[in-house]
């Protein structure tokens, strides 16, 4: 049983884990294809993220990647603090991977138990070590002999409702070593558009000692106002709401949390076309439209008929012809600059 380190604190907007302070306590969620260098230059450009994250990286192949060509591991000095997230099954690839993310300057290490991708689940990681425990158990305390840098997971809620197991679960990663837990506060199989159980985040919050973050269907203001009532979690994760929206972290890290930030004024093509250069000046050419797409699907919902932006990137063969077409969309709907809503 490991013994945590009094090296935790939990402030109403701050959290301190093992010498790392997280101000505002606001997380990037990792995402495939999306918490890549691109994204997390546009999120910090806006401010009010408290801890980036990379996209799930394979903990077998880690140690032979160069950071300086991997589209997963490239990053900018102004990218911090980071946190690296390891998808894993093997108590075998756990030293390899960590000593390699200590070589990248990793500034914390997550450990994804939450994805309920078949694809993930069938090589016993992700959600699946939700489901094997003593593999999880394993796995989380080898990770804690490697490393002295924050530790943390990502979870799910379970299968189904079944409250000691979960208990039993998250109480097992808080005896291993885990430093700090973010909850996505749904099923294994339940999807997006499900509201996400809060409520289940405040039960795992009673049990812990550790600071527990919550995940899940925030897109607005309101959105991260609704979830921490409702959860009583010591800080939010956000995804997709952050993907669409950028500036969404400055938002709430201002209305939210009291933070001094200049309240987001955005100009829609402008992000966009940001992110288009970032993905051409970090990405080699077979990597890009890729990229653009997965950011396009989320980023089009800005705009009344989003679809149409979305639509011809997806049809988009090349690169080239994905610009011009988000040119033409954006002449024609250029759309007012996005200011933050004014709150009562």
């Amino acid at each position: 049983m490991h013994k945590p380190l009094p090296e935790t604190v939990i402030q109403a907007h701050h959290i301190r884990v093992r010498g790392l302070d997280i101000c505002p306590p606001l997380l990037q969620a990792p995402m495939a294809g999306l918490t890549h260098s691109a994204l997390r230059q546009i999120v910090s450009g806006f401010g009010g993220v408290g801890l980036l994250s990379t996209e799930m990286l394979l903990a077998r192949r880690l140690p032979t990647e160069n950071p300086g060509m991997s589209p997963y591991l490239v990053r900018t000095i102004g990218e911090r603090p980071l946190s690296y997230q390891l998808l894993v099954s093997s108590e075998a690839d756990i030293g390899p991977a960590v000593d390699k993310l200590h070589e990248l300057g990793a500034d914390a290490v997550d450990l994804n138990m939450g994805c309920p991708d078949w694809s993930v689940g069938r090589s016993g990681a992700g959600f699946a070590l939700m489901e094997n425990p003593d593999n999880a158990c394993r796995l989380v305390a080898a990770a804690r002999r490697r490393t002295d840098l924050p530790l943390t997971a990502k979870v799910r809620l379970g299968v189904g409702l079944d409250e000691p197991r979960l208990k039993e679960f998250c109480a097992m990663l808080e005896g291993e070593g885990i430093d700090m837990l973010s909850v996505h506060a749904r099923l294994k199989k339940e999807p997006f558009a499900r509201r996400p159980r809060w409520e289940w985040v405040a039960r795992i919050k009673e049990w812990l000692h550790i600071p527990v973050i919550a995940n899940g269907g925030i897109f607005t203001v309101e959105d991260a106002r609704k979830c921490l009532k409702a959860s009583g979690a010591d800080g939010l994760m956000l995804g997709r709401g952050a993907v669409a929206r950028p500036w969404l972290f400055a938002e709430i890290a201002r209305e939210v949390y009291g933070s001094d930030i200049a309240a987001p004024c955005v100009s829609l093509p402008l992000v966009y076309g940001r992110f288009t250069d970032l993905i051409k000046e970090l990405f080699p050419p077979e990597r890009r439209l890729g990229r653009l797409k997965e950011f396009t699907h989320h980023f089009a919902g800005n705009y009344p008929f989003g679809h149409q932006l979305s639509s011809r990137i997806q049809g988009s063969r090349t690169m080239t012809q994905a610009e011009e077409r988000a040119a033409d969309f954006f002449k024609n709907n250029p759309g007012d600059p996005l200011r933050r809503p004014e709150v009562p």
